[in-house]
């Protein structure tokens, strides 16, 4: 037995966790770093997200000659299975983190890629995403809006360097959240979806919804909106 295996459901078998153990976790899950919280932190992610990072991957519909980015991209599971679209010698792929420990451990795992030049890894917050504008074809994340403190300035950048007409797409776990809030996490965290779509709608993202999906026997929530069209005058 994997000695992490009589842990799996330790979130659904105690009713309440100390403030010392969620403010930690909490800690480490807005910015993980290389300590034993950080190690446990990551291990949940790649856990926990793996389903949905596959599925938002897939739903995003990335073509061989796509530039795409993810926001978030924690331990680099998303970035490896975006990886497997891009096959076109133009196909390019960003990963944004504001974690350095994050960043070593997709450094680890993505070596060869960003030696080649198709990953690049970017260090930053989403409110000020190193990238020049309309340059993306399509942008995912996994759990993390949640944690950003300005969802207004998060969009409004998400929408600046994506192509017009492109998608965004996010995913995240309501069940499991909701329980975690029940048991102590998340504190000053506002896990309901519905003020990052209305942050979406605001800036100008069209097409905002949410739909409900279940694979490997996981349920968990979809979110999608699409970058305005060209205008009338670019296109005259």
């Amino acid at each position: 037995m994997s000695k992490y295996r009589k842990y799996k459901d330790l979130l659904r078998d105690i009713p309440v966790f100390p403030d010392i153990f969620t403010n930690g976790i909490m800690r480490n899950l807005v910015h993980p770093k290389k300590s034993l919280m950080g190690l446990y932190t990551k291990w949940t992610m790649e856990k926990y997200n793996n389903v949905m990072i596959k599925n938002v991957v897939k739903l995003c519909q990335i073509q061989a000659h796509h530039a795409i980015l993810e926001v978030g991209f924690g331990p680099g599971l998303g970035l490896q299975e975006a990886l497997k679209y891009l096959t076109d010698p133009r196909g390019k792929l960003f990963g944004l983190d504001v974690s350095e420990y994050m960043h070593k451990v997709a450094r680890e795992r993505l070596g060869p890629q960003l030696a080649s030049g198709k990953v690049h890894l970017l260090q930053g917050r989403v409110e000020c995403i190193p990238l020049p504008d309309h340059c993306v074809d399509g942008v995912f994340h996994s759990n993390c809006h949640l944690y950003w403190p300005d969802m207004a300035i998060a969009t409004a950048e998400l929408l600046r360097v994506m192509k017009p007409g492109t998608r965004m797409l996010a995913t995240c776990d309501l069940g499991f959240l909701r329980h975690g809030v029940e048991q102590g996490f998340f504190k000053g965290v506002i896990v309901e979806p519905e003020p990052y779509m209305q942050a979406l709608g605001a800036v100008g993202f069209l097409g905002v919804s949410m739909e409900d999906l279940m694979d490997e026997g996981k349920s968990f929530q979809v979110i999608y909106a699409t970058a305005p069209p060209p205008s009338t005058t670019e296109n005259s």
